[in-house]
């Protein structure tokens, strides 16, 4: 996946990342404001907390006031008069990139695509209630829209990284279009319509990233992923074992992907690290702890490009709360990784003896767990038979460990 398909916008590979959002605060974007993003920005700037991108989830556009209202793509002009650029400017003057969401597909009554172009829009009988039709991809005039659209919008706008939602489930539209003996052509025609405007768009802009999301994770397949990252891999978010179970199970597959955070412990905070962190603290207060911040944050940084690497689950996969859950990424062409260790809220053991895997036998390895001062020293053959002992003596903690190949052997 990484040396094959993971996109590479501007022909570069990815790295990891840190963004930030105030969607928590502003029904998404729904309440936003240009005004509202940049203090949000200048705080980040105050704090000394660097981010990598900005993120402007939905809202942003003209609506009846709540996000889910899409289909006119019209920047609100009341809480946006000088469009999304000025806060892109904004984050652009401080190193930082921008991510803009879309929802493109779902279009709701009323909007400006369900008024001017219901030939676009497939048509499914309970959908139909609830006010919703599909965006039909399989129609060459509707992707030639979207390709045009977006295209003007992220030069007009300076957007850095597209973000594609989609809160809609597409499968009764397309078994309602088609015959019973034609089942299966609106899908397939839909999917090649998809994937070309993503071609198109990257043509286009191929400096820029494509995010997938669609409602969280539910558009991870391999043609997609050749095109896009799941930044915000799950709308299950922010509870510690549920985040470290799905690192657990898609760090096979996916070796990029994010996940939203606003910890303000190391134990929930770790649950989501990965290649890309999403934080959403409400920087407004003056009240948090951002030394701790600027410390954690700064423990993943050190760590993050190893999960860049190959990934080696280290205990069993295990949903409970009285369990212990770690895993390692290895870097053999750095001669270095990570482990992170979990222990629950039951579990009884305050100690794991892990096997850790793809080391070299007869190399000597410098063990640090951020933790602790000092490091310890031990042969590949050791780590990866007699095995590295991790020690939590309270439950619900989170151990770091990385280790780098010595020069002597």
């Amino acid at each position: 996946m990484l040396a094959h398909n993971l996109p590479r916008p501007a022909g570069q590979p990815l790295t990891p990342k840190l963004a930030a959002s105030s969607a928590p605060w502003y029904a998404e974007m729904s309440r936003a404001d240009e005004a509202s993003q940049k203090l949000f920005l200048d705080r980040y700037r105050q704090e000394k907390i660097k981010i990598d991108y900005w993120w402007m989830d939905a809202g942003w556009y003209v609506s009846n006031g709540t996000w889910p209202n899409t289909g006119t793509w019209e920047i609100d002009p009341k809480r946006f008069p000088n469009g999304l650029r000025p806060v892109d400017d904004d984050a652009h003057s401080m190193g930082i990139q921008s991510i803009a969401w879309f929802e493109l597909e779902r279009v709701t009554r009323g909007s400006w695509l369900w008024e001017k172009h219901s030939d676009w829009l497939l048509k499914s009988d309970q959908e139909e209630r609830r006010g919703q039709r599909l965006l039909n991809l399989g129609n060459p005039e509707a992707v030639k829209w979207v390709v045009s659209y977006l295209d003007q919008f992220i030069t007009r706008q300076a957007v850095d990284v597209y973000r594609i939602d989609f809160n809609i489930a597409p499968l009764p539209f397309w078994r309602e279009t088609d015959a019973p003996d034609r089942q299966g052509i609106t899908e397939n025609k839909y999917a090649m319509g998809f994937l070309e405007y993503l071609d198109e768009l990257q043509k286009l802009h191929p400096n820029v990233l494509i995010d997938t999301c669609a409602s969280g994770g539910r558009r991870d397949d391999l043609e997609t992923l050749r095109r896009a990252v799941p930044m915000h891999r799950s709308d299950y978010s922010y509870e510690p074992v549920g985040q470290q179970n799905i690192t657990y199970g898609m760090s096979f597959w996916v070796p990029y992907f994010g996940s939203p955070n606003g910890a303000r412990d190391n134990y929930v905070f770790r649950s989501s690290w990965g290649p890309q962190i999403n934080v959403v603290w409400d920087l407004r207060r003056h009240d948090l702890d951002y030394d701790w911040i600027r410390k954690a944050i700064g423990q993943w940084r050190a760590a993050a490009e190893n999960y860049l690497g190959d990934y080696y689950p280290l205990t069993a996969y295990d949903p409970s709360d009285h369990a212990w859950m770690a895993w390692q990424f290895d870097r053999p062409d750095r001669g270095e990784g990570l482990v992170q260790a979990f222990r629950r809220s039951n579990s009884p053991s305050n100690s794991a003896q892990l096997e850790l895997r793809g080391l070299q036998a007869d190399a000597r390895y410098e063990i640090t767990n951020v933790d602790e001062p000092g490091t310890q020293t031990l042969t590949g053959q050791e780590l990866m038979h007699q095995g590295l002992t991790v020690s939590l003596q309270d439950k619900m903690r989170a151990a770091v460990l990385t280790y780098k190949r010595s020069a002597q052997k």
